[in-house]
């Protein structure tokens, strides 16, 4: 394999696997080039599918097409190459986030486990009510691990904290509400039937209601909501992920480190929802962190648990994805997908 330039198998196998990452309202703010014969991925972000309105800094693009990197390279070392990541390689060329250099054959290292490809699929975030069983110890160190070696860290908050966290997420999505720019900006972010980008009614989840876990209703009507209410955990487990700087390379690392953690607990038979909405709101993020962590940036804010699992979203298919910049070898190579 290493010398040889990449098929189309091989290709779009690794670009599939790098489009399934989540994204913030299932924009899928990514494109990919690739040089077959120098083995490089070009990752950039879409113009089209960016969110103006509560993204004006392009953070959360960011966010989405690290998380997608993420699994670009679980899917290059499940193919028998090691992933070279660059972040940020030419500031010169607009839109141009990383690029990924497939080398030779994979570290054991650099994944820290072999098996995150297969989560890759099996990975949804769910909006549905999980159970109060604690998440093990064993597995919070994993995942605190897996974040730090992606260049972020993952805190648990207090009682207190957790608390004040969810009246912050509220008080988001009220502003959201409110608001006829956000109201109007979310309503576009609603899947359209047989649309690939947005959100379908059915993955949405429950609305914001007194005792319940505020989560993103995107103000759409009642009637684009699954019906029925379910109570939710009394006192849902929260992880706040934060970086140290907050640039544009700190945004992609913390993509990186979120999806990390994702497939960990997918591996695990954990669930996890992304509570995105107070970090859209300037002055409720730079609340977000409080007195315990006044020196770090928060990126995300996780829900996670045990419970069912979520419901799939639409993807871009891989054609409208992937864009070559030198012909392909005739020599195919099979393609080692499970």
């Amino acid at each position: 394999m290493p010398g040889q330039p990449l098929d189309d198998g091989i290709a779009h196998a690794i670009v599939a696997a790098a489009s399934a990452a989540p994204s913030i309202h299932n924009s899928q703010p990514w494109r990919f080039r690739l040089d077959a014969r120098q083995r490089v991925f070009e990752v950039f972000a879409a113009e089209p599918h960016t969110l103006p309105d509560p993204d004006l800094d392009a953070r959360a693009v960011h966010l989405s097409v690290g998380a997608a990197l993420c699994n670009l390279a679980a899917a290059a070392a499940h193919l028998g190459w090691e992933p070279v990541v660059r972040l940020l390689p030419r500031p010169d060329v607009p839109g141009l986030l990383a690029t990924v250099r497939l080398a030779g054959a994979p570290r054991a290292a650099r994944l820290r486990r072999s098996d995150l490809y297969r989560a890759i699929w099996r990975r949804r975030s769910s909006r549905l009510p999980f159970s109060p069983t604690p998440v093990p110890e064993a597995v919070l160190a994993e995942l605190a691990e897996a974040v730090r070696f992606d260049g972020a860290e993952l805190h648990r908050p207090g009682r207190a904290e957790r608390t004040r966290l969810l009246g912050l997420t509220s008080e988001a999505e009220e502003r959201a509400t409110a608001c006829p720019a956000r109201r109007a900006e979310s309503l576009r972010w609603l899947a359209t039937p047989g649309g690939a980008t947005g959100l379908p009614a059915y993955a949405l989840g429950l609305r914001d209601s007194a005792g319940h876990l505020p989560m993103r209703g995107f103000a759409g009507p009642p009637d684009a909501l699954p019906r029925g209410r379910a109570e939710f955990e009394p006192d849902p487990q929260l992880f706040l992920l934060t970086t140290r700087l907050d640039r544009p390379v700190d945004w992609l690392r913390a993509g990186q480190a979120l999806q990390h953690a994702l497939l960990l607990l997918t591996l695990h038979g954990l669930r996890a929802s992304m509570m995105h909405q107070a970090l859209e709101w300037p002055d409720l993020r730079s609340r977000m962190a409080g007195a315990e962590h006044e020196q770090v940036t928060p990126q995300m804010l996780l829900r996670i648990g045990y419970g069912p699992a979520g419901f799939p979203t639409p993807r871009h298919p891989t054609t409208a994805l992937l864009e070559r910049t030198a012909a392909p070898s005739a020599v195919r190579t099979p393609v080692a997908v499970r």
